[in-house]
């Protein structure tokens, strides 16, 4: 099993799925802190709707989320900051038994951690997959969703 993450950023709800479902993962950990999006099919109850009609588990985990502060350094091009901001935000009890958790069900099963930033290392899951390789050597992997894809698969 793996771990893998992937940003909506761009997609269709349907591309989404479909890759998701390519890729056959059992778990959809949200990690944004606010569940929500303008894109239609991406704010929490219509994603986890549209998983669960894929056999695909929707879990949000705010503890893992970017707060507003972080958010807002990033935007601004602070990556510094941002980093710092996260970083500090995880550094709990909490946050780091989330992440254990996380480390051992990829163990058994396919995660993959979900933002909005179709680039990794543009998001804070990127920080979060760092901290799980700090507690276990797993194969991590950032996929992607390429426009059409729900077409092509079909």
């Amino acid at each position: 099993m793996a771990l893998l993450t992937i940003g909506y950023e761009g997609s269709e709800i349907g591309d989404f799925v479909s890759v998701l479902k390519a890729a056959r993962i059992d778990i959809l950990i949200d990690v944004r802190d606010l569940p929500l999006s303008r894109k239609p099919g991406f704010s929490k109850n219509s994603l986890k709707k549209n998983l669960e009609s894929s056999a695909i588990e929707y879990r949000h985990t705010k503890v893992l989320g970017d707060p507003k502060e972080g958010r807002l350094a990033a935007r601004s091009g602070d990556r510094r900051r941002f980093e710092r901001i996260f970083r500090d935000h995880i550094a709990n009890e909490v946050a780091r038994k989330t992440i254990r958790e996380i480390a051992e069900q990829s163990e058994t099963k396919n995660i993959c951690l979900m933002c909005f930033e179709r680039e990794h290392k543009d998001c804070h899951r990127f920080i979060v997959c760092e901290e799980i390789l700090k507690n276990r050597n797993i194969q991590i992997k950032h996929i992607g969703v390429p426009k059409g894809f729900c077409l092509k698969a079909a």
